[in-house]
C-alpha cells in the first residue's frame, strides 16, 4: 500500500509540476519598432477582416484581443485572413495579395493541376505600403511573419516563394504574365519568420483520420458547410476564401454561378489542394520543396506540450489542464508510434504533442538547419528552436489563459525580434 501511495503521489506531482517556460529575450539593444508584424491564423481560423473576430478574436481568444493590444503598445501589426481549409499554396498566394494590395494569382500551373480558377479576389489597399522598397533612410521595408499552427506552414511557404520563386510557374507562364510572387529574388522582404505549434513535418492526426476511414467524410462535411455558409448571410462574418472553386461567394461581391453540389464534387475530386493533405507528413514533404531557408531571414519555432509519459508504458497521456476538446486527440496522438498508412517513418519520438501537433514536428523542419535557441547567438538562415512550453494547441493563442500570460508570451517574442541586428 505504501508503494502504491508513493507511486500515486509521484505521478500526481508530475501532473502539477509543469509550468510555462518561455525563453526570455536578450534585452541588450534599444527597441526601434521597425518592421510590421503579420499574424496568420491556422486551420479553421479567421482574421481581422471577418465579423467573428470582433466577437471572438483568433489571436487572444478568450483572454484578450492580442493584435489590438500590441498595436496600442506602438507596434504596427495586423492579423490577415486566408482560406481556413485551403491548401498552403492557395493561402500563401492570398496572403501575398493582401500584403501588396493586388489580385490573388494562384498561378497557371497550380490552377490547371487542381482544376480551379487562376485568379481570386482583388485587394484594393495593401497591408504594407511599399513592401520591399526602401524607406527614407534607404533601408528595405520588411515584415515579420508569425503563424500559428497551419499558419506557420503558410508563412514558411510565403517566405520561400519570395526568396526562390516557383519554377513550375515560370516554366508555363510568359515573363510579363508571371506573378511577382513566383519570380523569387525577394529574399530581403522578410525579417523574421516565426512558427508556433506548427506541423513543420506534418501531424499524425492525418494518419489517425485515415485509419478511422473518416477523411473523405470529414472533407465532404467541411466543404458542404463552407459552401452553405459562404453563400448565406453569414458570409463575411466568416470567410472561407474558396471562390476559386466556385464554392463560396466573395463577401459583398457578385454571387457565384456554380451549383453547390458541383462545386463540392470539384473540390473532392482534387485530393491534394486542401488543408487535409497539407497537414499530413507527405503533404508537408511536398511543401518543403519550396521552403528552403533564406540566409537573410531569422527563423524561430515554438512548440507546446500538453502530455507526459505514462507511468506504465512508453505512451504519452494528456495533462488534466488540456483544453477539453483536445483531450481525445492528445491521447490518440500519444499512442500513435507506428505508421500503418504510408512508408513515412513514425516512432516513439512522435508521441509528445500539444493536442493536435507532435512536438517533434513543431520544433523545426527535418530537412532544414536548426540550433537550440541561444539569446547571445541568434542566427539567420537557421531555425532557432525555442524551449518547449507547457500548454496545449489553444494555449498558444490565448484559450483558457490570462491576458497577462498571453501578452507576456507575445511581448517576449516581439522584444526578441526588435532587438535583432
Amino acid at each position: 500500500m505504501k508503494l502504491l501511495l508513493s507511486l500515486w503521489v509521484s505521478f500526481t506531482m508530475i501532473f502539477v509540476s509543469f509550468v510555462p517556460g518561455f525563453a526570455p529575450p536578450d534585452n541588450t539593444h534599444q527597441s526601434n519598432k521597425s518592421y510590421p508584424y503579420i499574424f496568420v491564423h491556422g486551420l479553421f481560423g479567421w482574421g481581422e477582416d471577418e465579423g467573428i473576430n470582433r466577437t471572438l478574436p483568433y489571436w487572444g481568444s478568450t483572454s484578450c484581443n492580442l493584435v489590438e493590444n500590441i498595436n496600442k503598445e506602438g507596434y504596427e501589426c495586423c492579423d490577415a485572413s486566408v482560406g481556413p481549409v485551403s491548401s498552403n499554396w492557395d493561402r500563401a498566394c492570398e496572403l501575398y495579395a493582401q500584403l501588396t494590395g493586388t489580385q490573388v494569382d494562384y498561378g497557371i500551373a497550380h490552377s490547371k493541376l487542381h482544376n480551379h480558377a487562376r485568379f481570386g479576389r482583388t485587394y484594393d489597399k495593401p497591408i504594407i505600403d511599399n513592401w520591399g522598397g526602401n524607406d527614407s533612410s534607404g533601408r528595405v521595408n520588411k515584415v515579420n511573419l508569425i503563424g500559428h499552427s497551419f499558419g506557420g506552414n503558410t508563412v514558411r511557404l510565403l517566405t520561400g516563394l519570395l526568396s526562390n520563386g516557383a519554377q513550375s510557374e515560370k516554366d508555363v507562364t510568359a515573363k510579363e504574365d508571371l506573378s511577382p510572387l513566383f519570380e523569387g529574388g525577394k529574399e530581403n522582404w522578410v525579417n523574421a519568420c516565426v512558427t508556433i505549434c506548427t506541423p513543420n513535418n506534418g501531424t499524425t492526426c492525418a494518419y489517425l483520420a485515415d485509419e478511422l476511414h473518416i477523411r473523405n467524410l470529414l472533407l465532404t462535411l467541411i466543404f458542404a458547410y463552407s459552401g452553405i455558409m459562404g453563400r448565406s448571410l453569414a458570409n463575411g462574418y466568416v470567410d472561407f476564401h474558396l471562390e476559386q472553386f466556385g464554392l463560396t461567394n466573395i463577401p459583398g461581391k457578385d454571387k457565384t454561378d456554380e451549383k453547390l453540389v458541383n462545386a463540392i464534387i470539384k473540390m473532392l475530386e482534387q485530393t491534394e489542394d486542401n488543408a487535409a493533405f497539407d497537414l499530413g507528413p507527405e503533404g508537408v514533404q511536398k511543401l518543403n520543396r519550396y521552403t528552403e531557408v533564406n540566409d537573410s531571414v531569422y527563423y524561430f519555432s515554438y512548440a507546446f506540450k500538453t502530455t507526459v509519459k505514462s507511468p506504465v508504458s512508453v505512451n504519452q497521456i494528456a495533462l488534466p489542464s488540456t483544453f477539453a476538446p483536445l483531450l481525445p486527440f492528445a491521447t490518440m496522438i500519444g499512442e500513435y508510434k507506428h505508421n500503418r498508412i504510408t512508408d513515412f517513418p513514425i516512432d516513439e519520438s512522435w508521441l509528445e504533442n500539444d493536442g493536435l501537433v507532435n512536438v517533434v514536428s513543431a520544433k523545426y523542419p527535418f530537412d532544414e538547419p536548426h540550433t537550440e535557441y541561444n539569446p547571445s547567438d541568434i542566427r539567420k538562415g537557421v531555425w532557432n528552436v525555442m524551449p518547449v512550453s507547457t500548454g496545449d494547441h489553444g494555449t498558444a493563442i490565448g484559450i483558457g489563459v490570462s491576458e497577462e500570460a498571453i501578452m507576456s508570451f507575445y511581448n517576449g517574442i516581439i522584444e526578441m525580434i526588435e532587438n535583432l541586428e
